[in-house]
């Protein structure tokens, strides 16, 4: 199946904008700071960025609808251009892996940068509505926007909160968070491995809305205004039922809650279930 020529084109123009406003970030730290600031800045961000661009990329052959048509050689509609949505989610990535670069910075606590990561994070968080509501307006919803969604919504969820440990804002016991959506991905690939079935994730009336309340208290916890000794018990209070959810999904998905999903799969090599069913 080949991809248009034009998306790979916007990959590299993709690719120019994110390099240039890096670039400007580093001038900026520079200027204010230090030279030294500004590169554990950018060594901090490079990893997270080259991500990004990456998963873009190797994703572009996924630009289609999600219940597409075969053409008449076998293959896929892919779509020539990003669209608006894709672009607006690819803009998220950008600003998460700005916010991981302040893991090796630090501001002085009265500084106007200790700002910038919880503006750059809200904002981010304010766009995961925002593509959403245009795929559906516009009618572009694409399989590659659902796994640029779900990778860049995983990706905020651990610089955010690591941001926030290094500056003494978060618990470091509230990263298990992150490590649970990890060794989710691990037992699922662990067990395919072993020639182990996987089963599908239940429907749950509480996934999506326990992720927005993660996202709307690292976004306060980040605040410079809220105080740290505030953030502690409250971390515990919307920690623990994500926790609890997580443990739910692998014991059904393992087929030891309750009754196994009909779809299951069975062969070793098999590609993974459908990318909106994948807990990331």
């Amino acid at each position: 199946m080949s991809t248009p020529r034009s998306l790979h084109w916007q990959w590299w123009a993709t690719t120019i904008g994110f390099v240039l406003a890096a670039v400007m970030v580093f001038t900026a730290t520079r200027d204010r700071f230090s030279m030294a600031t500004a590169a554990m800045w950018a060594t901090a961000a490079a990893i997270p960025l080259g991500y990004v661009l990456w998963f873009l990329r190797d994703s572009l052959a996924l630009n289609r609808a999600p219940e597409t048509a075969a053409l008449s050689d076998g293959g896929v509609r892919i779509y020539p251009t990003l669209g608006i949505a894709n672009g607006v989610t690819v803009v998220r990535g950008w600003l998460f892996a700005g916010v991981a670069g302040f893991i090796l910075v630090v501001p002085p606590v009265e500084s106007a940068w200790r700002w910038l990561p919880v503006g750059w994070y809200g904002i981010g968080v304010t766009l995961d509505l925002v593509d959403g509501l245009l795929a559906k307006t516009i009618g572009r919803r694409t399989v590659l926007g659902e796994k640029l969604d779900m990778a860049f919504d995983t990706l905020g969820f651990l610089v955010a909160p690591l941001v926030g440990v290094v500056w003494g804002r978060i618990p470091v016991w509230y990263l298990s968070l992150s490590a649970a959506r990890y060794l989710f991905k691990f037992g699922c690939w662990q067990r395919r491995q072993r020639g182990r079935s996987v089963g599908e994730l239940p429907p749950s009336s509480v996934r999506r809305l326990l992720a927005g309340i993660q996202m709307a208290f690292i976004t306060v916890a980040l605040l410079p205004v809220v105080p740290a000794s505030a953030v502690r018990p409250a971390a515990a209070v919307v920690l623990l039922p994500s926790l609890l959810l997580f443990a739910r999904d692998y014991l059904a998905v393992a087929g030891l809650l309750g009754k196994e999903s009909d779809r299951v799969s069975k062969d070793n090599n098999q590609t993974d279930p459908p990318v909106e069913n994948i807990r990331e």
